[in-house]
């Protein structure tokens, strides 16, 4: 959930606090990577791949 879309105070603060703590875990693993991470539907494919070696689309085929 965004932060707009929080109906309460305390949720919007646990929505900034959530996004605070995403955005730094990324740039740590990036950090430690040496490189960015895929971003949007490519990072959707990598980390379908990276769990059983298939792509989302292969995963739809059976």
């Amino acid at each position: 959930m965004g932060i707009e879309q929080a109906p309460t105070e305390k949720g919007k603060d646990s929505a900034r606090g959530l996004q605070d703590s995403s955005r730094s875990e990324e740039e740590r693993v990036e950090d430690s990577k040496g490189s960015d991470l895929a971003k949007g539907a490519d990072r959707v494919d990598e980390r379908s791949r990276s769990s059983d070696g298939r792509g989302p689309g292969e995963k739809q085929v059976d």
